[in-house]
């Protein structure tokens, strides 16, 4: 599926996971779009298995209304970005503007803490379970779940079918504002 025009913000923190990370930016890079790596500041971190990543782009220096879809990596690192005001306001901004918001594995302790979950129908690692459905989501173990323009995956294996969603998902989405 073709990308071009359309702009996506991966976020990043410290311990990502290397393939739910990377996976999506070469992923998107490939089909045309462009993707722009945003952390807490613009600087380098390191995954889970000691691989960088440098943000292009600091969450303070972003506006959610410029992206067509903010995808929510996971590894230890979301438990790290819920603590950085400016991401999970993008997260939040992003969900309210109709943008594609999308997370894998502990990706949804982000959605959780921008309070986008409740009622909302959600996947992801069976560790966080609890947590999803304490923020009012309701939880179902498959690969993929989407629920309007809120996509969730559980781990990486999930990761051919997270794409595909979240794909479908931009292809219907309403156009940047």
């Amino acid at each position: 599926m073709e990308m071009k025009g359309k702009r996506i913000a991966v976020l990043v923190e410290e311990i990502y996971e290397d393939l739910e990370l990377w996976y999506p930016v070469y992923r998107f890079r490939e089909a045309g779009a462009e993707v722009t790596i945003v952390g807490p500041s613009a600087r380098t971190y390191r995954s889970k298995h000691g691989y960088e990543a440098t943000a292009d782009k600091g969450a303070d220096q972003v506006d959610a209304a410029y992206f067509d879809a903010v995808i929510v990596p996971g590894g230890y690192a979301p438990d790290k970005m819920r603590l950085c005001k400016p991401l999970v306001e993008l997260v939040r901004e992003a969900y309210l503007q109709g943008k594609v918001v999308a997370a894998i594995c502990h990706g949804g302790w982000m959605l959780a803490s921008a309070n986008i979950l409740r009622g909302r129908m959600v996947t992801g690692y069976a560790a966080i379970r609890d947590d999803l459905v304490n923020a009012g989501a309701f939880y179902e173990d498959v690969e993929v779940v989407r629920d309007g323009n809120l996509v969730t995956s559980r781990k990486p294996s999930d990761l051919p079918a997270f794409l595909r969603t979240i794909f479908q998902a931009m292809s219907e989405a309403k156009p940047r504002t």
